[in-house]
């Protein structure tokens, strides 16, 4: 092709992020603006549409400008955004509501109903998404029950990426993978199920047209594509979800691979040739390509705990980082590195904002196991490391169950930053684990995606060719038997709290009320 690059471009949840790729995959200029999170209530989470569209016209602007190209250089454009964002639109276009996103729990007691109901079973067995307010589904509900005057005004229930789409291009289209993390989507059918669209109350029509991951997009309205820099005719690929594109992004897509990713929020994931749903509705299964379908679970308790961490208890380390002239988290896990693994017996359940797979319990809540007297900050810093581990090792023990056991674990996000981090990943899943170069994985296979649906890349399986490894750490099996042992102990506290976990949330609701 006479074009050399291609943009990916991630509509995360703090920020979005354009990037520029040359054919080989080398970064060549990179764009990125933040936006707020809103919260105007307790446990509601939202944000404002109109500031991440003019984000993404940001970014894109940005990145093409730093990368010094020209229109005509620019193979494509691919779409990655996170899943589960839900907004109601009228029959203009216009928001009636903000972007209700992941991290919004309001619909808790929707999601439950569909639980005790028994007909949230049969949903995500044909669906894929396990029943949680995450889900637009509940909330769609949720809206429907407690806002009728905007469910009567509202004409399509859309995702951050369709409102996207439709201020660029004019048309309401959301690929199989966005739709597919909906709880509305039939997975083998590729289309909307029925049985879930008559317990969210709503028809086809209130809905975005399907579309395969590859399909494209041209005729961008002018007055965005001369706010960018873009040729109005410069095709954008619908992409996928964040999460999926990230395992191809890190090359993740072959039997045995499993991707973790640690920002935020954490994730784990592989990749598997057709559809599979857990019996035990422990994970989730959405859709890269027909041929390619991601198997995992999302846990809400990544980094965003060692944040809450450093900003409530960790001010010794905070001041000595400024004093030093270093990032306070390098000077954290300093402290950690000196305590023995396993934190001389001291846990950490991260469920500060419930948690997701594979409980999928909105009700759940943190809390600190096994103190005693000998306790200092540094075991409380390196239990809270290994406490977001142990939640992604949660997930991982289910994807053994479906998928069998892993050959190589490839992981991702701000964690891999961290070498006593990731060595402690290494110890606790027993396996390699292979940290690519680059960090943006979702951005990378946004890009990827686009280069495959534009003829650039005729096979997926040759993303490895183009992703290089940085580091790679082999287990410590002494280390990975007490890890065994130490999460047995961390399930056995989860299980035996749920009465609890439910009594204390329900407390905690009448505060807030």
């Amino acid at each position: 092709m006479k074009q050399s690059y291609f943009i990916g471009l991630d509509i995360g949840t703090t920020s979005t992020k354009a990037i520029v790729f040359t054919a080989s995959g080398a970064v060549r200029g990179t764009g990125n603006i933040d936006y707020p999170l809103l919260v105007p209530k307790a446990s509601w989470a939202e944000q404002d549409p109109e500031t991440i569209f003019a984000a993404v016209v940001a970014a894109l602007k940005q990145a093409i400008e730093q990368a010094d190209i020209g229109q005509n250089e620019i193979g494509g454009i691919g779409f990655s955004t996170a899943m589960h964002s839900l907004i109601a639109v009228d029959a203009h276009g216009n928001p009636l509501t903000n972007s209700i996103i992941w991290a919004d729990n309001r619909s808790a007691a929707q999601a439950e109903r569909l639980k005790e109901e028994g007909v949230g079973h049969s949903i995500y067995l044909a669906t894929g998404t396990p029943i949680h307010p995450m889900s637009p589904l509940p909330k769609i509900m949720w809206l429907k029950e407690n806002q009728p005057d905007i469910s009567q005004k509202t004409a399509k229930y859309i995702s951050i990426k369709e409102y996207v789409i439709y201020r660029l291009f004019g048309q309401y289209v959301v690929d199989y993978s966005i739709a597919s993390a909906t709880g509305l989507f039939n997975l083998r059918k590729l289309d909307w199920d029925d049985d879930a669209l008559q317990v969210a109350g709503i028809t086809k029509q209130h809905l975005s047209e399907p579309v395969p991951t590859t399909h494209i997009l041209r005729g961008m309205k002018v007055r965005y594509a001369e706010e960018i820099g873009l040729d109005p005719d410069t095709p954008f690929v619908v992409g996928a979800s964040d999460g999926v594109l990230a395992n191809l992004g890190i090359g993740a897509i072959d039997n045995g691979q499993v991707a973790i990713t640690i920002g935020t929020s954490g994730a784990v994931r592989t990749v598997v040739p057709e559809p599979i749903t857990d019996p035990k509705g422990r994970t989730f299964c959405y859709l890269l390509t027909e041929n390619h379908w991601v198997i995992g679970g999302p846990s809400n308790n990544g980094g965003i705990m060692l944040r809450w961490f450093r900003d409530e208890f960790s001010w010794p380390e905070v001041e000595k980082a400024k004093q030093l002239g270093v990032d306070p988290y390098d000077v954290m896990i300093q402290a950690a590195e000196h305590v023995r693994p396993g934190a001389d017996g001291l846990l950490f359940l991260p469920f500060l904002s419930g948690e997701r797979a594979p409980y999928w319990n909105a009700q759940a809540r943190g809390s600190f196991f096994g103190i005693g007297l000998h306790h200092k900050r540094e075991h409380f810093i390196r239990a809270v490391l290994e406490g977001i581990l142990f939640s992604v090792y949660s997930i991982g023990i289910a994807l053994r169950d479906l998928a069998g056991g892993a050959k190589e674990i490839r992981a991702s996000g701000g964690f891999a930053r961290s070498k006593e981090w990731r060595q402690i990943m290494s110890d606790m899943f027993g396996y390699e684990v292979l940290i690519p170069e680059s960090h943006e994985s979702s951005s990378f296979g946004a890009a990827l995606l686009a280069m495959h649906a534009l003829g650039a890349l005729d096979n997926l399986h040759d993303v490895k060719k183009m992703i290089h490894i940085s580091h790679r750490h082999e287990p410590d099996l002494e280390r990975s038997s007490m890890y065994l042992e130490l999460f047995y102990i961390y399930e056995r506290v989860y299980y035996n709290l749920l009465e609890e976990y439910k009594l204390i949330a329900k407390f905690q609701k009448q505060l807030n009320n």
